[in-house]
């Protein structure tokens, strides 16, 4: 198609309300706001005040059907992502999926399974922080082997810092039954995806978390992980939302180099002239003395650079959302094709389930042991269904 897309909101909350307010001001190039769906009749009011000429819809099977949009955008509830995603491909629309694409494997896989049947339909994920300059850079020199073969990553990110408060504002929040669990599929998704965006899929995962360990919550508010990617290459990521200095650290060690990134804003990448095993292999052990005493002269062996970017961090789902339509238009490439939204969540899955059962679990793990043990706990809550 050509001109601009029509897009579609399913779901005015906090971020389905900034999206439309982007499309209505006109700040994506290729897209509009076409339209709106709310079933919260005091959101539609608003939708009214902020949208008073934009068609307003109760759901988004009325909106679907209208005629009214050429694409949709997903903001609702994390475990309705695949049901909507469906229905809109169904409907022969595009759709832009929030992250995360779902709560658990199967529901995501069903999502993926049915987009592959609907190939002339764009299918995305709001993965925002891959437009971040700094991390494209990290990932094309990881891709072209500037620092070798990964050996391990270790990724802290403790950023997250939130008050009781914060868990207190709606009752379906840090519940697995109506979000399906907490710091994992609220907070950390974009580094869940960015750590395998950039170091690849895990074989497996040993993971010790915390639920309710700082806030009067049912699901982890800290995760401690690591990660096997075979060969003997590691991971581990941390993250929690009780931290209030809070920590954004990134490390990637590879056989020719390392990269250090902090504060999601700058990398120090040093790149060795050999292999570290080559280098290890040249240190005779008469020279051991004089490499304690610092006259071996490694430094040479070294070259480090900073990289850093001014990223406007605000324009980064605007960016995402201009890929989209700009697919759709032009066939650009996507910067997140919506399959990729499995990774996050089969990764968060595993640790779940590592961490209830005390035990590794390979990234292949049984779904049926998941959903087992994750409607254990929606029942023990008792207040929303349980999941099949």
């Amino acid at each position: 198609m050509t001109g601009e897309v029509r897009i579609g909101i399913i779901g005015y909350g906090a971020q389905g309300s900034t999206y439309a307010r982007m499309l209505g001001e006109g700040q994506i190039a290729g897209a509009r706001l076409a339209a709106v769906a709310e079933v919260d009749p005091d959101r539609r009011e608003a939708v009214r005040t902020a949208h008073p000429e934009v068609p307003l819809f109760a759901d988004h099977d009325s909106l679907l059907g209208s005629g009214a949009v050429d694409a949709v955008i997903t903001t609702i509830p994390h475990y309705q992502h695949p049901e909507a995603a469906i229905a809109a491909l169904a409907a022969g629309l595009h759709v832009l999926v929030e992250k995360p694409a779902g709560v658990y494997t199967s529901q995501v896989r069903e999502l993926n399974e049915f987009a592959a049947t609907k190939p002339d339909q764009t299918f995305a994920i709001m993965f925002n922080q891959r437009t971040n300059p700094l991390y494209r850079r990290i990932k094309e020199i990881v891709d072209a082997g500037e620092i070798g073969k990964i050996r391990r990553s270790n990724w802290i990110i403790t950023t997250w810092w939130r008050p009781q408060g914060y868990y207190e504002q709606s009752a379906w929040r840090a519940t697995w039954g109506g979000e399906g669990g907490g710091v994992l599929v609220n907070q950390a998704p974009h580094q869940l995806d960015l750590w395998q965006w950039i170091c690849g899929v895990p074989q497996s995962v040993f993971a010790k978390a915390a639920f309710g360990f700082r806030r009067d919550i049912a699901v982890e508010d800290e995760v401690t992980a690591l990660v096997d990617y075979g060969d003997g290459a590691t991971g581990v990521f941390i993250t929690a939302t009780h931290d209030l200095i809070g920590t954004d650290r990134f490390e990637i060690l590879g056989d020719r180099g390392k990269i250090v990134v902090d504060g999601s804003a700058t990398a120090t990448v040093t790149r060795l002239t050999e292999d570290e095993r080559v280098i290890s292999d040249g240190v005779a052990k008469e020279d051991v003395r004089r490499m304690f005493q610092g006259q071996l002269g490694l430094d040479e062996k070294m070259q480090t650079e900073t990289i850093s970017f001014d990223s406007a961090w605000g324009s980064q789902h605007a960016e995402v959302i201009r890929n989209f339509a700009a697919h759709i238009n032009d066939g650009e490439p996507l910067l997140a094709p919506g399959t990729d939204g499995m990774n996050g969540v089969r990764l968060a899955n595993a640790i779940h389930l590592s961490a209830w059962l005390g035990r590794e679990v390979p990234l292949d793990f049984d779904e049926s042991e998941y959903l087992a043990e994750l409607n254990a706990r929606i029942r023990e809550e008792g207040q929303f269904p349980e999941r099949s």
